[in-house]
């Protein structure tokens, strides 16, 4: 084999895919609040923080995993550890220090996140091979895919938004987006179709593996063995990203100053273990698990391997297997299980049928038993075999093979157990028995749905039941009305308004609404009733009285009125001087 022939080879059979995703919330990716690099440091601090003893490593370390400055990466952390806009902080910092005052590299722990919150999976490889605002394009397309949101270029660049200089805070130009994309797409990590989607849209389609690393042979060899020939002194001198280079701030440096071995730079040969090694599980490719025994003894390697972000391994120098069991006292090897071979009845494998694929990846005996069990309880409870069948059928109908990681805690913790309220027949908001809508359970999903819709509007300064704005009381309209129609009694009554301009009051004789004034404030009478008790004062005055000038209604014989040039001669009305005819244009002249 040829000196050249010999790398290839090795790498063909060492190589590793890395496959690590983590949850990254998506207040994260669209808050303008938060700089680029915020987000690649959040991604490769979490990665580091799924190994059991944590994130240990220092700024330093980290920066040169993600290809950026000390000072930024620091820039990153300190803006991660002090609240955002909604108060939260997503970063804790614990820095620990030696009985002799020497301190030692703090460990970094992100936030539990919430189960309602949106989130996104980016790929912690991804974080390494682009630059901080290259992974934000990135996470919104991932972000949008998994929706299903045909995104624009617009919508993209409102998403990328500028953060030093006079255009601080502005998002990003089309242009200046579309040059984003066309970045990430020359990494392998995005593949645009322009022009593809609806209404003359770009699609895009976002990978969890750069298309290079995918476990394909051919081109995929050629390229891991060029990386595998490059030194391992070539890492440390990496630079930074353009724009990404600056002095550290005063009161950002770390204060440590005795880094943990296991932490410490990635050539060190102290290291037990990769900084990487939380990152990327140890996976030949996508198939089926087999025998950890067999892997071991077809990868040729002895003891743990240590894997890299980057694809490369080393030996790790801890204890053997066997001796570590010797060590213990066990003297002799001795598998992890030592009991009874696993049984299951017909019954139950009919039963899981449709999961039998995952049922062949459960390499360990006891969860294997622990699923036969879990059918066998519900069978001996009363579920109908034909109902949980129905139910594993459904469940791993609507996830994709490549997501299931662990078969047996999936089988345990999502296939199997029962969704719905606490009636039995309830089979994830369907009765089993009938096909209808589980009732209580569509009162609990509106239950939920008003609370959450009362949260957000006692957030936003609105009244949490009817979602107007309150008055200078503290409570709105429709409160009130509502209090005075269940208690009327002690609804406030209202004063009546007196109206503008002189008095008003009624007639002492018709009962009619006069404006008092003039004469009205002597008498109380309307000018009608007035007139009218005038003329019987005049009527009823003694024969002895002095004689008028004019005939008075009494001598009066005719009316007085003429019926156009002829005068009538009719007899008037008592106390009138007109008939009746002639009374009536009067009445009409004196209403108007």
């Amino acid at each position: 084999m040829s000196a050249v022939a010999a790398p290839t080879a090795a790498v063909d059979e060492t190589a590793r895919v890395r496959r690590q995703r983590v949850r990254v919330p998506m207040r994260l990716v669209s808050s303008p609040h938060y700089q680029d690099v915020a987000l690649s440091v959040y991604v490769k601090v979490k990665a580091l923080g799924l190994r059991p003893e944590g994130c240990q490593a220092r700024s330093a370390t980290i920066a040169l995993y993600l290809g950026m400055s000390p000072a930024s990466v620091e820039r990153g952390m300190t803006q991660l550890r002090r609240p955002g806009p909604d108060g939260v902080v997503e970063l804790f910092s614990d820095r620990r220090t030696l009985p002799g005052g020497t301190g030692t590299s703090a460990v970094r722990t992100v936030r539990a996140m919430t189960r309602t919150e949106a989130f996104v999976w980016l790929p912690v490889a991804a974080a390494e091979d682009l630059t901080p605002r290259q992974l934000r394009a990135f996470a919104l397309i991932a972000f949008a895919q998994a929706r299903g949101i045909a995104l624009t270029e617009a919508e993209l660049a409102a998403g990328l938004r500028h953060h030093s200089g006079q255009r601080a805070g502005q998002p990003l130009s089309v242009t200046a987006a579309s040059a984003v994309v066309d970045e990430v797409e020359a990494a392998r990590w995005v593949t645009v179709q322009r022009r593809a989607g609806a209404q003359g849209r770009h699609r895009y389609i976002a990978y969890d593996i750069a298309r290079e690393a995918r476990p394909e042979g051919g081109c995929a060899a050629v390229a891991g063995a060029a990386e595998a020939a490059v030194p391992s002194g070539s890492q440390e001198s990496v630079s930074s990203q353009v724009g990404e280079g600056s002095g550290s701030p005063v009161g950002e440096g770390s204060l440590a100053n005795e880094e943990s071995p296991r932490t410490d730079s990635p050539d060190d040969e102290r290291a037990f273990l990769s900084p990487a090694v939380g990152e990327v599980p140890v996976v030949e490719s996508a198939g089926a698990v087999e025998n950890p025994a067999d892997a071991a003894a077809r990868t040729g390697t002895g003891g743990g391997l240590a894997l890299r972000a980057g694809g490369h391994s080393q030996p790790s120098p801890s204890k053997p297997e066997t001796e570590k069991l010797s060590s213990r006292g066990g003297g002799a090897r001795r598998s992890s299980y030592d009991g009874p071979q696993l049984a299951m009845s017909p019954q139950i494998y009919a039963v899981l049928e449709p999961v039998h694929l995952l049922l062949e990846r459960v390499t360990s005996d006891f969860v294997a038993r622990q699923i036969a069990r879990e059918v066998g309880r519900q069978l001996r409870e009363g579920t109908d075999a034909d109902r949980l069948h129905h139910r594993l059928t459904a469940r791993f109908a609507k996830v994709m093979l490549s997501e299931i990681r662990d078969p047996g805690r999936w089988l345990l913790g999502v296939a199997l157990p029962r969704w719905g309220c606490g009636y039995q027949d309830c089979e994830a908001g369907v009765l089993w028995s009938t096909g209808k809508d589980c009732e209580v359970c569509a009162e609990i999903v509106q239950d939920k749905a008003a609370a959450r819709r009362r949260a957000q509007r006692i957030e936003q300064g609105l009244c949490p039941e009817h979602g107007t704005r309150p008055g200078p009381g503290g409570r709105c309209v429709d409160c009130v009305l509502d209090d005075a129609i269940r208690n009327p009694s002690s609804a406030p009554v209202p004063a009546q308004r007196e109206p503008e301009g002189p008095p008003r009051g009624s007639c002492g004789d018709c009962g009619a609404r006069i404006v008092v004034v003039g004469r009205a404030l002597e008498d109380g009478l309307c000018k009608l009733c007035r007139e009218e008790a005038a003329a019987l004062a005049a009527a009823s005055a003694p024969a002895a009285a002095p004689r008028q000038a004019g005939p008075t209604a009494a001598e009066q014989q005719t009316c007085s009125g003429r019926d156009g040039t002829v005068p009538c001669g009719r007899k008037p009305l008592p106390s009138r001087s007109v008939c009746g005819i002639h009374r009536v244009p009067e009445l009409a002249g004196e209403v108007a």
